[in-house]
């Protein structure tokens, strides 16, 4: 068994993280009660950070390998604090971004394992970003910031859906297919950060990511487990989530998790710096194969599922000439399968950034039929919402000439940093200092006259 030590934020700040649990993960106490019932094997939940023991203390990666990696931020360079520091705030952003995302949907789950599932991942997600306001206040980061701990717990607090730092984390969900779908592809981009950021020059950093990557791979779980259900479940004919269903939510959420790996000409700096082990483009592509490999093992179980009669193997192949080659065998052709979306597709970042590129990687000259291929591959409800219209928008002025690619992405998301659930709760503060102890008397009268 690892060694991990178990380690607390300060007391104001833990109260300010379980007032957003309570304000934003209500079903918290439904979650609990069920816990041992749907996870016996699983050790009590803890609202807590974790730091494991014994990893290597020695800088991995970069200019300084073989170095005695940070303990402290003052140890650090620079240019490393400064990105780090911004890793770990965008990471505690994702982090309480997620709940506030799954929440929206949950109450839609088919079933109330589906549902328990999500609940566990969103209360693992609360750990998760507790974890990062522990890196943030549990050292001096004056060196990059003149924030105080409360200002850090409070702006990491404050963000809502539409202001947080990562794109995938302001698009509001439409269904329940959502919240599996993002488990499945944006959760997995996670483990990548994650796994990465386990060899960080900043030992806290790197003692942070082996027990959030075990916890990681339980959010994929979540993902994977109900898609294989459902493509099963097509299969069999079963109406209630489609093949179809499945590849338009997968269109929608894959250009977003792509995107968060970063710009594809980037990573080399926090490589040099001793932050990451690869750049982002290695990363990605690494990604990519992965999510290739869930989408063809979809495929099979749907296969199988058509035709019972067919072995593992055998649905393999079948799904390779269907897939691969093209071809129609007993009615079923591959528009009946899910396919992987080119990369470049409906992209607001990175190389390929407001591109006119198709689902399966062709290109556009007009925009109005990319309008209308963009219509048929993404789902109803999202095209009716605010995420996709913003980017239609900016997607316009790029095609007529009057914004370029780089502004374009500049725009993308248009933040609103709010402080509760709406404008005017500007002065509700998440932290709320405790209450002093009572003067005494002639203290109070002298400090009156």
């Amino acid at each position: 068994m690892p060694d991990v030590r178990e380690t607390h934020l300060a007391p104001k700040h833990h109260a300010a993280v379980e007032r957003w649990r309570d304000a934003f993960l209500p079903d918290f106490d439904f979650l609990m009660d069920k816990w041992p019932e749907h996870f016996p094997k699983q050790a009590p939940y803890k609202l807590c950070a974790y730091r494991e023991q014994g990893l290597c203390g020695e800088v991995e990666v970069g200019d300084a390998k073989g170095q005695p990696k940070a303990k402290r931020a003052c140890d650090l360079a620079p240019e490393q604090a400064h990105n780090l520091f911004g890793a770990i705030r965008a990471q505690a952003s994702t982090e309480f971004g997620s709940i506030q995302q799954h929440r929206l949907t949950l109450a839609r789950a088919q079933s109330e394992e589906e549902q328990i599932w999500v609940l566990r991942m969103m209360a693992e997600e609360l750990r998760h970003g507790y974890q990062m306001l522990h890196l943030l206040t549990d050292d001096d980061w004056s060196i990059v910031t003149d924030e105080s701990a409360d200002d850090l717990v409070e702006n990491a607090l404050s963000m809502q859906t539409g202001s947080h730092i990562l794109g995938a984390f302001n698009i509001d969900f439409d269904s329940f297919v959502d919240n599996i779908v993002f488990c499945a592809l944006i959760d997995r981009v996670g483990k990548y950060q994650l796994a990465m950021q386990k060899v960080s020059a900043y030992q806290p950093m790197a003692e942070s990511m082996p027990p959030m990557l075990r916890e990681e791979a339980f959010h994929l779980a979540t993902g994977v487990v109900p898609m294989r259900r459902w493509a099963s479940a097509a299969g069999r004919g079963e109406v209630f989530v489609t093949m179809d269903t499945l590849q338009k939510a997968i269109n929608k959420w894959l250009p977003r998790g792509l995107e968060m790996f970063g710009d594809e000409r980037g990573g080399g700096t926090n490589v040099r710096l001793g932050l990451k082990p690869m750049k982002n483009a290695e990363a990605q592509a690494l990604y990519v194969d992965e999510i290739r490999k869930v989408i063809d093992d979809l495929n099979v179980r749907f296969l199988r599922a058509r035709f019972p009669d067919l072995g593992r193997n055998d649905a393999e192949d079948r799904r390779r000439r269907i897939a691969d080659d093209g071809a129609r065998i007993e009615g079923v052709g591959p528009e009946d399968l899910l396919r992987m979306p080119h990369a470049d597709f409906f992209r607001r970042r990175g190389v390929p950034a407001f591109r006119m590129v198709g689902v399966d990687g062709e290109t556009y000259d007009d925009f109005d039929a990319y309008s209308a291929h963009l219509r048929r591959q993404l789902p109803d409800a999202y095209l009716a919402g605010r995420d996709f219209r913003d980017f239609f928008t900016t997607l316009s002025e790029v095609a007529s000439g009057a914004l370029s690619p780089t502004d374009a992405s500049r725009r993308m998301p248009s933040l609103r940093r709010v402080a509760g659930s709406c404008p005017c709760s500007r002065s509700v503060r998440w932290v709320v200092d405790a209450p002093s102890a009572p003067m005494p008397a002639s203290t109070a009268n002298a400090a009156t006259a």
